[in-house]
Formats: structure tokens, sequence, C-alpha cells
């Protein structure tokens, strides 16, 4: 259409290497249009898409749909980190999916929930049980295989199956490597094939090739035994000259199965047949049932390698008819649920504070260069990590992970407190900055000035200054983070997180 650009695969501008370093940006993924963002982008593709869903329940229900007062639930690749589901939350604000329904209507912002896709997944698939024989105490791997990522994890059934609820047996992970990848492929093994006829490589040309091969060819395609097939894809320039040694041939660019195996599905599937290798051995219990879901699942080739590799290991290995809605009808359950029916997750990252502490024998005898002396003339460590969340800790949802740190005050307006958010992928408990890698999430903003502690101690002249002791919480609720200010164990106030590049 003139005038127009068209726009895809943008949302994987939010996946965590992309977002800390844009020379990760995947150089193969289409250029985005001059003066736009991948969030301008996601903000207007959840905009056209919330009106026709207005518009389709509205057709359905016979009546106007008030979805004002509507609860949302958006899902995000699992690999996302707290900062990609945060802007997803925020873009799906700026939609106006949750919007004020009245005046008062303070929390309205909480209507809407982040869950992760291999959960939402989960939770549909959990509830066929008539078709994978799942019972209560067996465990199942969901492969949510999409366009852009695929998504991993394991679960429990536990309880009975007529109050659903399922627990995460290990951390979560996820790559991106979904089938918009094999069109990726696909687009450089024509443009490698058709190097010396370039009359056949213009933009039009490229698009209609994929187009073909993605409407067609990229869900039927078999593996080993269409090796001996030759897939043709109609060419625009049929006045080009025939070229057999490439495939040119009367009007058709006629591609070997095994060269397209090779070239363009193999490097895919066997990335993902590797992260199903991976998330097993991440389990040290039987895995009963492997179930495939998402788009990229309908692919016959990739269901064939799946059962070929695991079949002797895991007893049922299935892909249901509505595979391709798995993660909406999930997600949509969820939500009915008004329950939470994925009970624990188990933390893929360690969330770790960087604090001053009051030294210790042992900072003494490690880090003395890390100690100096405050107004008070208490000796205080410097660059000490305190740990909210260790990688691979089970988490019940809903519960709060609190840590317990110092704020010194040297004056009475001094009542904020400032501090950095860690991640860290590393096993090991570090107890120094300069111990191991770890990457900055978020900068915590506390307002202590309304806390009692802080109060009594402002009111009493001291030239030195004072400490408050203060308790902040950490809760992890599938896909997303948020902080909580404590006193004597009651939420006092929300923490304000600053998402950092």
């Amino acid at each position: 259409m003139p005038g127009t650009t068209r726009c895809e695969w943008f949302k994987l501008f939010l996946e965590p290497r992309a977002l800390r370093d844009e020379s990760a940006i995947d150089p193969r993924l289409p250029q985005l249009p001059p003066g736009k963002t991948a969030m301008d982008l996601i903000v207007d593709f959840l905009s056209c898409l919330w009106e026709y869903a207005k518009e389709q329940i509205t057709r359905d229900i016979g009546a106007v749909a008030d979805l004002n007062s509507a609860d949302v639930l958006v899902t995000c690749p699992a690999a996302w980190d707290a900062k990609g589901c945060d802007m997803m939350r925020e873009a799906a604000i700026a939609a106006g999916l949750v919007q004020s329904a009245h005046a008062g209507d303070g929390n309205w912002r909480d209507r809407l929930r982040i869950i992760t896709e291999p959960e939402a997944a989960a939770v549909h698939c959990a509830r066929l049980t008539d078709l994978h024989k799942l019972k209560p105490n067996q465990n199942f791997m969901i492969c949510d295989a999409g366009g852009g990522t695929v998504d991993l994890a394991v679960y429990k059934i536990i309880g009975q199956m007529s109050n659903l609820e399922i627990a995460e047996m290990c951390a979560r992970s996820g790559a991106n490597c979904g089938s918009l990848f094999l069109d990726l492929r696909f687009r450089e093994l024509v443009k490698t094939l058709l190097a010396d006829h370039p009359a056949h490589l213009d933009p039009a040309s490229l698009a209609y090739f994929m187009h073909s091969f993605s409407q067609t060819d990229k869900l039927a395609f078999r593996g080993e035994s269409d090796d001996d097939t030759y897939f043709n894809f109609t060419c625009f320039n049929v006045q080009d000259p025939h070229d057999s040694s490439v495939g040119l041939i009367n009007g058709e660019l006629a591609i070997p199965g095994n060269l397209i195996r090779r070239e363009v599905f193999d490097p895919v599937v066997n990335q993902v047949l590797e992260m199903i290798e991976e998330q097993s051995r991440k389990v040290e219990q039987r895995i009963d049932a492997l179930l495939l879901v998402g788009g990229f699942a309908g692919s016959e080739y990739l269901i064939t390698r799946v059962e070929a590799q695991f079949s002797g290991r895991i007893k049922v290995i299935a892909r249901p008819s509505d595979a391709d809605t798995a993660t909406l009808r999930g997600a949509a359950l969820y939500g009915l649920s008004r329950k939470s029916i994925v009970s624990t997750v188990i933390a893929p990252r360690s969330y770790i504070m960087k604090v001053k502490l009051p030294a210790e024998p042992e900072d003494w005898a490690k880090r003395p260069a890390y100690i100096k002396e405050n107004n008070a003339n208490v000796p205080i460590c410097d660059n000490r990590l305190q740990y909210l969340v260790m990688k691979g800790a089970i988490l019940r949802k809903g519960v709060r992970y609190s840590s317990t740190p110092l704020h010194d005050t040297n004056k009475h307006v001094d009542c904020v407190f400032v501090a950095v958010l860690y991640t860290s992928d590393s096993d090991k408990m570090m107890r120094y900055t300069d111990e191991g890698e770890t990457m900055e999430l978020c900068r915590w903003t506390v307002n202590l000035s309304s806390l009692p502690t802080f109060q009594h101690n402002a009111s009493i002249p001291q030239p030195n200054g004072f400490f408050t002791e203060f308790e902040l919480g950490l809760e992890i609720d599938s896909a997303e983070v948020r902080g909580v200010l404590f006193y004597e164990g009651q939420e006092w106030s929300r923490v304000v997180f600053d998402f950092l590049n």
C-alpha cells in the first residue's frame, strides 16, 4: 500500500540482550521505520488489537461490551527479564488496555497482569487430561514454539485435577529460535542461490519468495523424506535467463528438499532440540509428558525430530489440536480462575542489592579497602551484596522476599534511600561486587519520611546523623518484579522502580 511501511517481528527488540546492547539485535530483523521505536510499534499494534477485540466481543454477545473494568492478561516470552516485561506493561497501558473505570478507581493499573507464555500454555494443557493422561504428581514439559521465541518450562501437577494447581519444577528458559528464523534462513538461501541473478532479489521478489515458503512449505516440510523433492517458487522476472545450476527453470526457482533441510531447518530445529535436552537435565525427576504448543509446533519436521530424540525417555509427546492458541486459552483460564493456578515458580536469576553494612571480621580480612568510618565513627563496609532472591530458589506466588538495609542520614531532609537492584545468572553466592558479573536491572527509590522510626530519629538532635533500619520486599509473580516497603511486617508503601538501560 503506497505511503505505508510493513512492520513485523518488532517484539524481538525487547529481548534482554537487545535492551542491554543495541549491537546484539539480530541484523537480519527488519529495520524500524524512521522516527519509530519498538515501543511505539507495540503500542500501535496493541491499540488496534484492543479495538478489534472489543468489536468482536460486542458482535459475539450482541451488546456493547464495557471492558473498562475488565482484567487484562498479557503474555511475554519466558526469556524476557523484568525490564522487558515492564516495558510491555507500559505499552499495554499506553494502548488503553486498562484505564480508570470511574472516579476513585485508583488501582486500575493492577487490572493488567503479565504472565509468561509457557505458564499460560501449561494452564491450558494441564486441563487436557483426557488427551494427555496427566495425573496428580506427574511432571510435564511445555515447549512453546512460537514465531519469534521458543520457551520451555517443566511443571508438576499437585492436588486434585478438580482444583487444578501446578508448580514450576526448574527455572524456565527461552531463546530466539522460533519459526521466523526459518524465514530468515530461507531468505539468505535464496539470496545465495540467486547471487548472479539480481533481477530476482528486489524487495518485492524476496518478499514473495518468503511469503510462498511461509504459507505453504514451512509447516508441511517433512525433513529427510522430502530430501529428493523439489520445492518450486514462482519468479516475477520471467525474462531472466534459465540457470539450471541454481534451479532457475521455466520462470521458477526449484530448490531441492535436502538443501532446504540442511540450510534452513536443521540449524533452527537442532537448537530447539538442544534446549529441550538442557531443560530435561535441570529436572532430577522423570518427565511424563512433553507438550508442544505455538505456531511452530505445527511443523511436521519439528515434531518428527522431537519424537525421534525423546520418545524413548518421555512416554507422552503430544501436540494439542489447538496448539497455536494454547497460550491464549491458558491466559484466559488463568484470569477467569481468580486464583494463582501456578502456585510456585523457580527464580531464573538472582536478585541482589549493593549495600553498605557495618564491617564484620570477614570484611576486615578480605576487603579492608572497602571499609570507611561514617560520621558516627562506625566502620562501614562498602560494595557489599545482599541477596533478596537466590537463583534457583522456589518462590511461592504472592510471598515477598525481603532485605533489611540501613540508611545513613546526615540531615533531617535526607529521607530518600536510592539503591540499585542487580541480577546475576551465576549459581555462586557472592559477598562483594567484584566477585562476579552482575547486571543493573533497576534503581529503587524509597521515601522513608513517613516511617515512624525515621520520624522518631529525626526529631532528636543528632549532629553526626543517624541510621534508619527498614525492610524492603521483592515480589516476583511469573514475569514481573515489584518492590514493597515494610514497617513492622506490614506493607507500608510501594517502591518506585526506574529500569535502567
